[in-house]
């Protein structure tokens, strides 16, 4: 039995923040370089406001480039009021991954115990392209990459993955 060849994915990251840019943003960066070290393409990593229409702009642009298959974004997914990530991106999914928020907190709760009801954390798919949004700190995007989304990003994982389904996701 011949073992299935890695498929390496174009993903695009965004980083929601009022306050990060290039020189001290930790948690793209983290992202970016597992993404790199999975062996993934980064297509672009952009950081814009806590603003709901400007990270809508932003991720609809990339769900329409049908060169990207996967984009995650980390911050803008907590309870405050500048929190409107799953706000922003819920309307533009054509399905939620209720299974990804809910095992992601069930990992979190390890770490940080019920501080992890604070996160909204949501997965979908949009345009056949996978969208990932994520809490804004390292450690939740480590947890995240490593523990799910690596994984289901890598075509070899059995018994089955997201992106044995990508020719799929158009159906109609």
């Amino acid at each position: 039995m011949t073992e299935k060849a890695f498929i390496p994915l174009t993903i695009a990251v965004l980083v929601v923040s009022d306050t990060r840019t290039d020189a001290d943003d930790v948690s793209g960066k983290t992202l970016v370089e597992r993404i790199t070290e999975a062996g993934h393409r980064v297509s672009e990593k952009k950081i814009v406001p806590d603003n709901m229409y400007r990270i809508r702009a932003t991720v609809s642009n990339w769900i329409a480039d049908e060169t990207i298959n996967v984009i995650i974004s980390t911050g803008g997914t907590g309870v405050t009021g500048r929190d409107g990530t799953p706000e922003a991106i819920t309307p533009l999914l054509d399905k939620i991954l209720d299974g990804f928020g809910e095992t992601f907190r069930m990992l979190s709760y390890q770490d940080i115990k019920t501080s992890t009801i604070q996160s909204r954390a949501i997965a979908g798919v949009a345009n056949a392209t996978y969208v990932f949004c994520l809490p804004g700190s390292s450690s939740a995007c480590r947890t995240a990459w490593d523990q799910l989304i690596k994984d289901q990003l890598d075509y070899r994982t059995r018994p089955c993955n997201l992106v044995q389904l990508m020719p799929r996701l158009l159906e109609k």
